[in-house]
């Protein structure tokens, strides 16, 4: 675990590199573009909804619904928008770490074409989506205990997002198809549990996915080095 918290401390120590704010901006800026939509959109389907059932459409009434749908959509889906988008810069965080941390492996990484990486994203959007909704009835039978319903989808997108940010360094590196994970499976829990933990905190869930995959850099080449 000491492994984790120092690989965590040196990607918080390269959030100034410009290399590294570029993918953030652009990361942000296109979640939160994606989020706009989704309000437009709630707003538009909020209107034929009322309009369906012969409700008078009323501006504010309108607004607040629109705020409602997209706080509940972005509580629900930020966190597998923020990875999808993270997917196709993913090249640059990795390459930043590495050109500053691990020069030698510069030497056996690749640039994936962005067949790989659209397909790479959307396998794990729907491993996600999967993993979720398959959670979803036993978190509705926890609601009664309080914490059980959120500690459940803790676990469930700490599992997701550890072996998502994992992905994005193994595949620029690994020898074959066949190549295993690089991380066993308690380290992967660890990083995925503090990124997603992060993501349920204002302000820091925008870091939160870029931080993880500079982590992941960090954690899958200190371990190659350890061997």
């Amino acid at each position: 675990m000491t492994g984790v918290f120092h690989a965590f401390a040196m990607a918080f120590g390269q959030l100034g590199d410009r290399s590294i704010l570029s993918v953030l901006a652009r990361s942000v800026a296109i979640t939160l573009a994606a989020f706009v939509l989704l309000g437009v959109g709630a707003w538009y389907g909020f209107a034929a909804l009322l309009a369906h059932y012969g409700v008078a459409w009323n501006d504010t009434l309108g607004a607040l619904g629109a705020i409602l749908l997209t706080a509940l959509g972005g509580w629900l889906l930020f966190r597998l928008v923020a990875l999808a988008v993270l997917q196709f810069f993913a090249d640059d965080i990795v390459k930043a770490v590495e050109a500053r941390h691990y020069p030698d492996a510069l030497a056996t990484r690749r640039d994936l074409p962005f067949a790989d990486d659209l397909a790479n994203s959307m396998g794990g959007l729907l491993r996600a989506l999967v993993a979720n909704l398959v959670a979803l009835p036993f978190a509705l039978l926890l609601l009664v205990t309080g914490v059980g319903t959120a500690i459940l989808f803790w676990a469930v997108n700490a599992w997701l997002l550890g072996r998502e940010l994992t992905d994005m360094v193994r595949l620029r590196h690994r020898a074959s198809a066949e190549s295993g994970l690089p991380l066993p499976g308690l380290t992967r829990f660890a990083l995925g549990g503090i990124v997603a933990a992060l993501m349920l905190v204002p302000f820091a869930n925008l870091l939160a996915p870029v931080i993880g995959a500079a982590t992941a850099t960090h954690l899958v080449h200190s371990r190659k080095t350890a061997r």
